[in-house]
């Protein structure tokens, strides 16, 4: 499916309501509503397959995912509404809770009120959020703001997508997934508000597209090179393992698709190397784009506040043609 040719159908129909301040022609995060002069609606939606056999920490991750959205435009969220597509039969109505159970416990967490929801019955069991936020119109973080000479600071380890996939099919053990799935399941909540702390000049949060689409968005909506140091990104070592031996997920090499006009490698890559970029992260990073001269800064209050894998990956750059370079030094 190509998102990007079913969206430009919409082109003529994108509305012309001036308080419509963020719509998806740069394909961000979240929309943006404006309210008044001080105060402005972020709203988003989204739901996913079961990542682990634990339903309350898949609930959990799930959640997190969808509140991700708010996160990266610098919002609040403030409620939530469940989005439910169960099956009738073949799962446990005590797993169901579950799922809900973990959903609402990153709700709060958040400082978010569950409003309510909907259930569907549907033969692939799905979970996620519809979720607002509120924002003062003056301070939205888009994707499309990133400025040449910034530094670009990614929040968490990459490589959620393929150890899922070998989780699923037991490659590796649950230990092995352990700190991924802890960290799928870990808010961007702090991570936004140390970067609103800091003053930063765009972001968008790593999911479904991978790495190098979600940054290849940013390059084109900001008009700007970015060069991506692969060798800084933080990565877990079972993804490169899981990758060398051939696996992927059923979307990696449709991200990889979807990017080459705008991904361009210094060198082949190996294969474990390469895949990572296209990797589809569920719950993942924020990706920033910070001042160069505030990027150290923002990196050491990340990590004094728990954010241990965040690092500095790259450098925005003037660019004819907006691209995503890539070099590698290992």
């Amino acid at each position: 499916m190509d998102l990007a040719e079913i969206l430009k159908h919409l082109g003529a129909q994108r509305s012309q309501d001036p308080d419509l301040l963020v719509g998806f022609e740069t394909s961000d995060d979240a929309g943006v509503y404006k309210l008044t002069d001080t105060l402005a609606l972020v709203q988003t939606v989204d739901f996913v397959t079961p990542t682990c056999d634990d339903p309350y920490l898949f609930g959990q991750i799930a959640a997190a995912n969808s509140l991700s959205d708010v996160y990266a435009m610098g919002g609040r969220p403030v409620n939530a509404l469940n989005i439910c597509c169960f099956p009738q039969e073949g799962v446990d109505v005590a797993v169901l809770a579950e799922i809900l159970k973990g959903g609402h416990s990153k709700i709060l967490e958040a400082g978010a009120a569950l409003v309510g929801g909907h259930t569907v019955k549907d033969q692939e069991l799905k979970y996620g959020l519809s979720v607002t936020g509120l924002i003062h119109p003056d301070k939205i973080l888009r994707n499309s703001t990133a400025r040449p000479g910034d530094k670009i600071v990614l929040t968490k380890k990459i490589g959620t997508g393929v150890i899922i996939t070998g989780a699923k099919n037991d490659l590796i053990s649950s230990e092995q997934a352990e700190e991924a799935m802890a960290s799928m399941a870990t808010l961007n909540k702090v991570a936004c508000e140390t970067m609103l702390e800091i003053g930063v000049h765009a972001c968008t949060d790593v999911s479904g597209f991978g790495l190098a689409g979600h940054i290849c968005e940013m390059a084109l909506g900001s008009k700007v090179g970015i060069e991506l140091n692969l060798s800084a990104v933080p990565v877990y070592p079972v993804s490169i393992e899981l990758f060398g031996k051939g696996l992927r997920t059923g979307v990696t090499l449709l991200n990889k698709q979807s990017s080459a006009g705008c991904v361009a490698l210094e060198k082949e890559l190996p294969r474990e190397r390469e895949m990572i970029l296209y990797d589809p992260q569920t719950s993942g990073p924020l990706a920033i784009s910070v001042a160069a001269e505030k990027a150290n800064d923002l990196v050491s209050l990340l990590r004094e506040k728990g954010i241990r894998d965040a690092a500095i990956i790259g450098d925005v750059v003037e660019s004819s043609v907006p691209r995503l370079f890539v070099s590698d030094s290992l």
